[in-house]
């Protein structure tokens, strides 16, 4: 069986991670409507299970200490968000050995980061690609 939910996790911290680090080191509101597609509410008012998977992914990186937050708003989203140390760390040093001579060193060590590679797998990779960057993000040692 394909564990669909954990792409879907996987995907959803990369684009908040991703979206907390475009607006770093500025405190942010973060509502699902920005990760996701919007989802109709069921006949009792209740957001969907896809909804309430990617609102759980950013209480669990705040609970695991990559995000911090004041507030929660509703089921839509949380305020006054930004980046962990931890984070902002893991996301902006250099990750990879860089070549040198295939491109000036200041534009190779941008490249080189997390942040940017999770931008670029978000727009072009493939959920396996993506999966593997989250797990490496997730098990960096601090």
């Amino acid at each position: 069986m394909a564990d669909i939910h954990i792409d879907d996790f996987f995907h959803d911290c990369a684009k908040t991670l991703v979206h907390l680090y475009n607006a770093f080191p500025r405190l942010t509101s973060l509502y699902v409507d920005d990760i996701i597609t919007p989802e109709p509410v069921d006949e009792f008012g209740l957001p969907s299970r896809r909804h309430q998977a990617c609102f759980d992914s950013f209480l669990w990186l705040a609970r695991e200490g990559y995000i911090h937050y004041s507030e929660r708003v509703r089921l839509e989203g949380l305020d006054q968000v930004v980046l962990t140390e931890k984070s902002f760390l893991r996301l902006s040093l250099p990750s990879l050995n860089i070549d040198p001579d295939e491109q000036p060193e200041h534009i190779a060590l941008k490249r080189g980061t997390l942040g940017w590679q999770f931008r670029e797998v978000l727009k072009s990779g493939t959920t396996h690609q993506l999966n593997q960057l989250c797990q490496h993000f997730f098990t960096i040692k601090s």
